[in-house]
Order: C-alpha cells, then structure tokens, then sequence
C-alpha cells in the first residue's frame, strides 16, 4: 500500500479542520462534544507551536552563525546581504501600494453604523508609543545580553548576534574552524528535529484552523466583510500575482512548482499565524524541496522572519484608511504617504514585546492624527486575518531567497 505524503497529510489536516470547526458552533456552544472538540484543538494546537518555538531560536542562531561564515568565506556575503535587502524593500513597498490603491477605489468603512463598536471603543485603551520611543526600542531589541535574548527567544537580537559572531568565524579563520564545524553539526541536528516535529504537523493545522473556524463571530464578520475583503484580496493579489511574478520574472521558476515546494510552510504559516514559529518548516521546504543553497537560506530566511512583513505592513496602510474612513476624515496624498511610509517602518521594527503587531498598528494611527481606539474594532477579526498575512509574509521570505540565490549565483564558487 502506497504511504501518503506528509504534504497530502497536512492537506487533509486543513479540510478537516475547517469542516470541524465550522460544525462545533452548530451543536452549541455549551455542548460536551463542542467543549471537549474546542479543548482538543487548543491543546493539540498549542503544543505544535510550542513544539516549533523550540527548535526556533538554535535553528535561527546556528543557521545564520553558518551561513554569514560559509558566505564570507566565498567572498558572496556583500552581495548577498545587499540583494537581500532591496528585495524586502521592493516587495514591501509593492504590496503598500497595492493596499493603499485598493482602500482608495473601495473606500472600506464608509457610512458604516459603529453601534456595535460604541462599547469596544470606549473600553478600550490603545498602547501609545511615540515615534523616539518605537526608535530607542527597536535598537535596544537589536543589542542584548545573548544569553537572555536566547533564553527568552528574542529572534531580533539573535539575529544580531548570530550575524556578528559569523564575522568573527571568518576573521578568525582557522583558528576556529573547530567551533564552525560543530555549528554546522548542531544545526544539522537541529534540521533533524524539525522532521520529527513534522510528522504532528497534519494533526497541529486541523486543530489549530479547528479552533480559528468555530470561534469566528459570523454577526462581525458580514458587518465588516467590505473590509476584510479589501484586506484578504489584496493580500491574495500579492501573495498568488505579485510575488510569483518576480520570482518568474527573476528566475523563471513557475508558480506551480515553486507553492509545490512551499506549501508545507505556507499551510503552517496560515495556521499558525506566526512567521517565527513557522521558521523551521521554510527552512526545510526552501532547503529540500526548493533547492535554495543552505547558507543563502540560513541568511535570508531568518532575517526575512523578522524584517520582510509584506502581508503586515499592506494590512497596517489598508487598516488606517479604513479607521480614517469610519472617522469621517479624509486623508490627503501627504498624509497617506505618511502611513506608506509609517506602515513599512512598522511592519519591519515590530518590536519584541506582547502584541506588538497592535503596538505598531497604533504607531501607524498616530503618525496621522487618527483615533488610536479604532483599534478596538480591528481585534476581533485580527486573528482571521492574521492568517493570511503571515502566509504573504512567509511566501515573501521563499521568494526571496530563490530570488537572491539567483542575483549572487553568477560567481558562487560552491
């Protein structure tokens, strides 16, 4: 009998997910089986996230520690980093305009009735960090003890270190050679563990879009469908059009072959709305199926986790429109490059701490003069489109390293 593919697996996983999910609320809410089928996907759920949350940051500080060491020592680390980050910045700044440019032809939010929202509004109290403030805590989140940043699973400041101390391995030449080669092991062991982990992962995504499909409120969801449909369809537009158009354009890798290999990490970025946690399968997807070089990989992927937030900063620009529509103020084409370039800002220095993406949010708000409170009506449907973003985001990362391998290639030695 023919063994199925853990893609086929992971695929049947999210069907049955999202079919659950939308037949629990059916039985009612107080019924056993709902109960015990919402504790099932929680725990099932919470523990394939934590499972990926413990693999991140070794994986994250051995692969970039050996990819900065491998690059530089092929003389490709300049290259490499400077393709890297004019592709975050050209994505980012083409999914900005593409939200930006849907919000204005639809104008979400416009002579929308708040009653429903009154109450959210007024008890809510939005975190307000001014622009010096979100500065001197994006700097202090690059430079931290490494011991505490990897205890506490800071990525930034892992990142940080990682990098610096692949510079040193190379400085250092033989000298350490002994230390980069047990690096190199280690995160080979690491590659190991995210298989193992895997294997739950069929499990993980049914139970976590299990729980997203049977909390969503439908009375919310149709009151605000204008906006969440110029938020999913641009994001769409971006992550099916947009990014795999660069890739052909770049590198001549069809759409169909590239989502084949992406997939498995696309699925768990959409379940796990988080591009950190989904680290560990995109590194084994680009590495394995996509044929990205392993210290290319190492280098962007984790850097892109953290810095290149297509999805995130389109969402933040489509976001402050619609609150400026629902406010009844017009922004004007200053203003709106205001938030084009808040947006961006944001979305790549989101810094460590709890809801930093709604921390952010408030940023955007502020740099315009609108009401940080409508934020309020943004959180009960963040979490559905989360989902989406984070796959854009993750998707932006895989293209990009195909796109860098490709732009650096010309005189790789290796």
């Amino acid at each position: 009998m023919k063994k199925i593919s853990l893609n086929t697996q992971i695929l049947y996983g999210v069907l049955a997910g999202l079919l659950l999910g939308l037949a629990l609320p059916l039985l009612g809410k107080e019924s056993a089986v709902a109960q015990a089928g919402l504790y099932f996907a929680e725990l099932t759920g919470t523990l394939f996230i934590d499972l990926l949350k413990m693999v991140l940051i070794p994986l994250v500080f051995t692969s970039i520690a050996v990819g900065v060491a491998n690059l530089r020592a092929h003389r490709q680390m300049h290259k490499v980093w400077k393709a890297t980050l004019g592709f975050f910045i050209f994505s980012m700044v083409l999914a900005i305009m593409l939200g930006l440019t849907a919000a204005n032809l639809v104008r979400p939010g416009e002579g929308l009735q708040l009653a429903m929202f009154q109450d959210a509004m007024q008890g809510f109290r939005a975190r307000e960090m001014p622009l010096s403030e979100f500065f001197s805590h994006l700097l202090h989140s690059l430079f931290q003890n490494p011991i505490k940043a990897l205890a506490q699973g800071d990525v930034l400041a892992v990142v940080v270190f990682a990098l610096l101390l692949g510079i040193a391995l190379v400085v250092g030449g033989e000298r350490y050679a002994n230390i980069l080669v047990l690096l190199q092991e280690f995160l080979e062991l690491m590659l190991m563990l995210v298989g193992w982990i895997m294997r739950l992962a069929p499990l993980g995504i049914m139970a976590l879009l299990m729980k997203l499909a049977a909390t969503q409120d439908p009375a919310l969801l149709t009151t605000l469908v204008q906006f969440i449909a110029v938020v999913v369809g641009t994001t769409l537009l971006h992550g099916i059009v947009v990014l795999p158009l660069i890739l052909y354009l770049v590198t001549g890798m069809t759409p169909f072959k590239f989502w084949r290999g992406g997939r498995e990490a696309l699925i768990t970025a959409f379940a796990t709305s988080s591009s950190s946690a989904t680290l560990p399968v995109t590194l084994r997807c680009v590495e394995q199926h996509l044929h990205v070089k392993r210290d290319i990989a190492g280098f962007v992927l984790p850097l892109g986790a953290t810095l290149n937030m297509d999805g995130t900063a389109l969402y933040e620009a489509v976001a402050a429109l619609f609150i400026a529509n629902l406010a009844g103020i017009e922004l004007n084409l200053i203003q709106q490059m205001i938030v084009f370039l808040t947006a961006m800002l944001a979305a790549m220095g989101a810094p460590g701490i709890p809801s930093a993406g709604m921390v952010t949010m408030v940023l955007v708000l502020q740099s315009v003069g609108l009401p940080a409170e409508g934020i309020a009506i943004l959180l009960p449907i963040d979490r559905l489109l989360d989902t989406f973003r984070t796959a854009v985001n993750v998707e932006g990362d895989m293209v990009g390293s195909l796109v860098v391998q490709k732009w650096v290639r010309g005189d790789h030695d290796g």
